[in-house]
């Protein structure tokens, strides 16, 4: 099984309507994304997050138990509200960010519930917006070490946001311990060289590789890379019309995850997958509402 633990958050969708800006409200959060996404793949999994004890918690925890996931433990925090994530578009649907989130839910996660998530999951998947806070990153440390202990697995993906932290250093800073402790890692391609040496590519997925870790790195409409036990591995991207990129990488991760899960070795296939999803949900807004279409693929054979 999978669990993913981090946020889980409401998309404020922005788009314009008669003169004004109107904000539709959409369940997101990264961790909460792939949990959603390898559900509809058929991959047991989890997720564990936090919410205030308000509109937009409940309306988050209603959608949670909708998935019907194999574990499910959302903190209802009284003391706190829910995060927010306010997104609006390019005309190529790619997004920029404002968060609400002084004092929110999503990293006040049930310090309770390390013990048990380690013991269940046979991969962990830890989003990294929690960790721009002590109260996040000391859940997460405890929560590696008992991963570890058990000898599971940990899944991390970077997905840096400049607005949560002070500068790009600050949040290198913070990150680079989770790079070094997970043992598969996502990047964008902007976030590589941040945390990577190398002129190529290529070079810098060997670098943080380096011990046998598995890299993967989303090339936008240019496709994905990984590097796995010392080889790398390129696929091209799914053509579609991006009408709303929020979600696109949790998906291809979520695809990736799920096809490891499967005992799937060629990376040809992974890959595949893991864009055939990000691709479906770039094509549709909010971050899980076209995730159903990535369960064809097990009946469609990829």
């Amino acid at each position: 099984m999978i669990i993913c633990v981090g946020e889980i958050l409401a998309d404020m969708m922005g788009r314009e309507e008669n003169g004004k800006t109107v904000y539709e409200r959409y369940a997101g959060g990264a961790p909460f994304n792939v949990a959603c996404g390898l559900k509809k793949l058929g991959t047991r999994c989890g997720f564990c997050g936090s919410v205030g004890d308000d509109l937009i918690g409940h309306f988050l925890e209603d959608t949670a138990r909708s998935q019907a996931f194999d574990y499910l433990n959302i903190k209802k925090d009284k003391t706190r509200n829910t995060t927010l994530a306010f997104v609006e578009h390019t005309a190529g649907g790619e997004r920029s960010f404002c968060f609400y989130r002084k004092r929110t839910a999503d990293h006040a996660l049930p310090v309770e519930a390390v013990d048990e998530i380690a013991r269940l999951a046979d991969v962990i998947h830890i989003g990294s917006l929690p960790l721009s806070e002590a109260e996040g990153r000391a859940f997460a440390d405890k929560l590696i070490e008992q991963v570890h202990r058990y000898g599971k697995k940990i899944s991390f993906d970077v997905n840096y946001r400049s607005d949560i932290f002070e500068n790009a250093q600050a949040a290198i800073e913070i990150y680079k311990k989770y790079v070094a402790e997970a043992d598969i890692v996502k990047f964008s391609e902007d976030e590589l060289p941040m945390f990577a040496r190398g002129a190529t590519q290529r070079e810098q997925l060997e670098s943080i590789a380096r011990g046998g870790k598995t890299v993967l790195v989303t090339l936008g409409g240019r496709g994905s890379m990984a590097c796995a036990e010392g080889k790398v591995y390129y696929r091209p991207s799914i053509k579609v019309k991006a009408v709303d990129t929020t979600g696109a990488g949790d998906a291809f991760f979520a695809g990736v995850l799920s096809a490891l899960g499967e005992g799937e070795k060629n990376w040809e296939r992974i890959l595949l997958r893991g864009n055939v999803c990000g691709a479906l949900t770039a094509a549709a807004i909010g971050a899980i509402g076209n995730l159903e279409k990535c369960a064809v693929l097990r009946t469609m054979g990829e």
